[in-house]
């Protein structure tokens, strides 16, 4: 049986005691319900609540990782470790593997996955994340959640619109 694939984008310095951990065990948990695999950048914070949810709710999850198992193991919660090897560069192949995905606070390296995903066509939902204005002052038109249970029912309408063979485990 194949599953589709939603990505979960966030910082990896979140910890347990942080909102945005509590949203991301959330938004996993209901992404594996819903019978999507969960893919992260597969090291902890969002990426490990995220994949902690996922595995919680019976849910497959996939990490896209920066090194190599020496120099950057997975979360104890990634059933699929891909080691790149190519640090932040990772972050294309993320947004390039999933029908959609859900931005949980995050970084600079979310920053440049909210960016990828939009240039490359891939739907992404904000969830207590970034605020993108172009310098003219126009704000882009990036959907935004104000729950994890609202970001889920974006990002599956999304991902089912954007239904592709290639994006699928």
């Amino acid at each position: 049986m194949s599953r589709k694939i939603i990505g979960v984008f966030g910082a990896g310095n979140v910890t347990e005691s942080d909102g945005e951990y509590e949203l991301a065990l959330k938004v996993g948990g209901q992404l594996a319900r819903e019978g999507f695999a969960v893919l992260t950048g597969g090291l902890g914070g969002v990426m490990a609540a995220a994949s902690k949810g996922a595995k919680e709710a019976g849910g497959m999850t996939v990490g896209i990782l920066p090194g190599t198992c020496r120099t950057s193991p997975a979360n104890r919660y990634v059933d699929i470790a891909i080691y790149t090897g190519m640090g932040e560069a990772r972050n294309v192949i993320n947004v390039k593997s999933c029908l959609a995905a859900i931005a949980i606070g995050g970084e600079y390296g979310t920053l440049s996955e909210i960016g990828l995903a939009l240039k490359g066509g891939c739907p992404i939902i904000l969830l207590n994340s970034w605020t993108l204005t172009h310098h003219s002052g126009l704000r882009y038109e990036v959907p935004v959640a104000e729950t994890a249970e609202q970001a889920v029912l974006m990002a599956v309408q999304a991902a089912r619109k954007n239904d592709s063979p290639a994006r699928f485990i």
